[in-house]
């Protein structure tokens, strides 16, 4: 174990994905393995740099180092240091082809990486690290050219442009690197490749992944495993759920026939994850943690905006109207679903994304079985926050009605894919919308003050119908 250069801790605490902006570092680098340029321009070493601060966070940083400066990097450049033998210029690895190319073919070739000592291109000695999985039946590519996506805040996710065996171009691909590692598989890549093998479509197809360990006093074993990269299926110039609803509320448009694809897409989502899947009967010792947890909820969101002190009564009765109520099954599902998480697709329809779940949960917790209204009340808020967030820049463009037939819609779509009645759960689905809604009001108080009406609008129209169920 060793501490990390001065130039990297400086880099670091710079980065988008590192957590630890508020405080002063304390990093380490507990292991990391090495990858081989074919080219041998590039050294390539990633590294596992632990930061000790406050509570332990573990990050991915891969570097690349060259003798010669990389065109068109000056962005990614980490460091210019001096060696014996002359300068060297460390990039981060993402922004450098070889490290790019030696990623991919690493899930493509299902090849392995082992543990290192140094940034070295020798991947012989020491454990194996890392291993790349190809997913059965994904297309054999050849790689063109590769960039980093913009915009991204936990993960860095590099795009390809992939030629088939038949010398054509084929469908551009992305890789997800995750910066911030965690012990335990990621639920993104588990459902995605389940969905894919599954046959569904309605989330991007799979390529293959990378997992690894690494060293982990908290574990039983100490060692930890988790996954490190993801890669399918790349969708250019389409466009989110997000921003087709947010126009269609600007222009009036009807976009019911629209949220009943989206309902059927979901369902389908759910069905195929079930059937894949392990699932079990909702218990009452569930639905009462469950219920214990929503109520953990309001009593955090009423100490931030007090004025949600005045609803306890009717909440309480809307839980216990909730417990003692008919609950589906717990089973897998997205945990973090709203229009922002799904893409239209022309010729394909509605594409699911970012299966990891809340990111402020422990992974394995996000990796557990869970209600599937859970989604459904998460994309049932997504349609009343599309219509508040007009009404706030825009007011008087955004129609109250707007979001009441696409929440209709999405639920007919819904119960005729699945051929499961939500409406045999409506005090359930009411509570699971609720909760959402009371997550949105600390969000907004804390950070968008002038957004708390979306959220706490909804919570009294939901406990008014709430009563009247």
């Amino acid at each position: 174990m060793t501490g990390v250069p001065e130039y990297l801790e400086s880099w670091l605490v710079g980065q988008r994905w590192f957590g630890g902006k508020r405080r002063a570092p304390k990093l380490e680098v507990i292991g990391g393995f090495g990858l081989v340029d074919p080219t041998g321009a590039a050294v390539i070493r990633v590294y596992f740099v632990l930061d000790h601060a406050e509570y332990p966070l573990l990050y991915q940083v891969p570097l690349t180092e060259r003798r010669d400066p990389l065109r068109g990097a000056e962005h990614a450049l980490v460091a210019k240091t001096e060696a014996v033998d002359g300068t060297r210029y460390v990039y981060d690895g993402p922004h450098d082809p070889a490290f790019a190319e030696a990623l991919l073919r690493l899930i493509l070739d299902d090849g392995v990486a082992h543990e290192t000592d140094g940034p070295s291109g020798d991947n012989s000695g020491g454990i194996v690290v890392a291993g790349g999985r190809h997913t059965p039946g994904a297309e054999a590519v050849s790689i063109r050219s590769s960039r980093v996506l913009g915009g991204e805040q936990s993960n860095t996710s590099i795009v390809y442009e992939t030629v088939g065996r038949d010398g054509q171009p084929s469908t551009p691909l992305i890789c997800k690197l995750f910066r911030a590692l965690h012990d335990g598989e990621n639920p993104d890549v588990v459902l995605t490749e389940v969905l894919g093998s599954s046959g569904s479509r309605v989330a991007p197809q799979p390529i293959g992944h990378v997992s690894g360990q690494w060293r982990d006093s908290g574990t039983s074993s100490g060692v930890a495993r988790g996954h490190l990269a993801f890669a399918q299926e790349f969708l250019p110039g389409v466009e989110d759920a997000w921003k087709v609803a947010i126009r269609a509320v600007e222009r009036g448009e009807d976009f019911t026939e629209r949220a009943h694809a989206l309902g059927a897409t979901t369902a389908e989502m759910h069905g195929t994850l079930a059937a894949a899947l392990p699932s079990r009967p909702t218990t009452p010792s569930d639905i009462a943690a469950i219920i214990d947890s929503m109520r953990s909820r309001f009593e955090i969101a009423a100490r931030e905006v007090p004025s949600l002190a005045g609803y306890r009564a009717a909440l309480d009765d809307a839980y216990e109207r909730a417990a003692a109520s008919s609950w589906p099954a717990l089973q897998r599902i997205h945990g973090d679903f709203h229009l922002g998480q799904v893409l239209s697709v022309p010729h394909r329809g509605w594409v699911v994304l970012d299966f990891e779940g809340e990111p402020l949960r422990p992974m394995r917790e996000r990796s557990l079985a869970d209600i599937p209204l859970r989604d459904v009340a998460g994309m049932l808020r997504s349609f009343d926050y599309a219509v508040g967030s007009v009404e706030l820049s825009r007011p008087g463009r955004a129609a109250d009605t707007w979001a009441l037939p696409c929440r209709r819609a999405f639920l007919d779509g819904y119960i005729e894919r699945s051929g499961r009645d939500l409406r045999e759960h409506g005090a359930v689905l009411d509570a699971f919308e609720i909760d959402k809604a009371l997550y949105e009001a600390v969000y907004e108080a804390r950070n968008r003050p002038g957004w708390l009406a979306i959220p706490m609008g909804a919570i009294s129209r939901l406990l008014e119908h709430a009563a009247l169920a």
